[in-house]
């Protein structure tokens, strides 16, 4: 039974699995399965993967049923005791499993891990190396676009990791569940993050584990799609996972937030999808707070705690200032200074 079950996740993407699969096949540590998910594809992947790469095991799903979905049933064949999740488009570095199994072995209390992510084609440069959530609901991705270097060099404690390259606990994830497939696609990791917080887990920032990542290579054709989802998936994670007391108590950081997207994607051409996304947030109310219940009666995470991880966010938050940007994705992270472990 190997330790890591990694797990990466395919729909049309045959041109990105060359890269991605060898990287796997060459790193140095070896105690691990690699199960690709199919969504689908009809492009060739699935026998494309099987003919190049036979040590994979194949999961071939007759349509795309998402992100969630599509990962759930690669959890469901996992055996290994650490879950990774892999963007398709990424190209992992020799050592990020070692340094990845490396991290499980030196913190065995933590129960997710973040690697560092570089963009693909500027490789000094930091895409994220894990994310804060504000206290408007919103999330910010650490380090992004900083040049890598000794501020990034150290473990430090995160509130979540990015599903493209996420690390996570068996045993974790047998307590608070792996990803929940209503969220389709975005967001889904810090639902996930989100409930591994109010059941006393902490994640860590691993510096060495290093993946190259084209940014939302996979996204990128579709927009308005991008926008209904994480949109309706934001309110998701808000409305199921955050506390009555910190909802009451950031009230006008989450009206201000709401204000600045909106006004944010009626300038970028995607209000309807915005609209939708929110109307569809309304319909699913019903059932996330079903969730929400259940969830929050486990909670072990005391409200002063959970109020200390969170970030404050600026008026209107990250969508004010992308607008004032002009550029259409989070801009540079002026967070700092994260809890350290040494």
């Amino acid at each position: 039974m190997p330790k890591f079950s990694i797990i990466v996740l395919n729909w049309n993407g045959k041109h990105f699995l060359e890269t991605c699969l060898l990287a796997l096949r060459h790193q140095t540590y070896r105690d691990f399965e690699t199960i690709l998910v199919d969504n689908g594809s009809q492009d060739g992947s699935v026998e494309y993967v099987q003919d190049r790469f036979p040590e994979v095991q194949v999961v071939a799903l007759k349509s795309n049923v998402g992100f969630c979905s599509g990962n759930l049933e690669g959890y469901r064949r996992a055996s290994g005791e650490i879950i990774a999740l892999l963007n398709n488009d990424t190209e992992a570095h020799p050592r990020w499993v070692e340094e990845m199994n490396r991290a499980t072995l030196e913190f065995p209390d933590v129960g997710s891990f973040a690697s560092k992510m570089l963009y693909f084609d500027d490789r000094e440069k930091i895409e994220n190396c894990g994310f804060h959530l504000t206290t408007s609901g919103a999330t910010v991705d650490l380090g992004r676009d900083e040049k890598d270097g000794p501020a990034w060099s150290h473990h430090r404690v995160v509130f979540g990791a990015c599903a493209g390259a996420g690390v996570y606990r068996r045993s974790m994830l047998n307590e608070i569940g792996f990803l929940d497939a209503d969220f389709f696609m975005t967001y889904e990791d810090v639902d996930l993050s989100f409930r591994a917080q109010l059941l006393g887990y902490q994640c860590l920032s691993v510096p060495d584990a290093i993946v190259y990542h084209r940014y939302r290579a996979t996204m990128e054709c579709q927009p308005d799609r991008q926008v209904f989802f994480s949109q309706r998936n934001i309110e998701f994670v808000y409305f199921k996972n955050m506390p009555c007391g910190l909802m009451l108590r950031f009230c006008p950081q989450r009206l201000l937030y709401e204000i600045g997207a909106a006004i944010y994607f009626l300038f970028q051409g995607n209000a309807r999808a915005y609209l939708k996304g929110k109307i569809d947030a309304l319909r699913h109310l019903p059932a996330l707070l079903r969730k929400r219940n259940a969830l929050q009666a486990r909670r072990v995470c005391a409200i002063d705690q959970l109020r200390s991880v969170l970030v404050k966010e600026g008026p209107f938050g990250a969508k004010w200032r992308k607008f004032r940007s002009g550029v259409s994705y989070p801009a540079k992270s002026t967070i700092g200074k994260s809890p350290q472990i040494s």
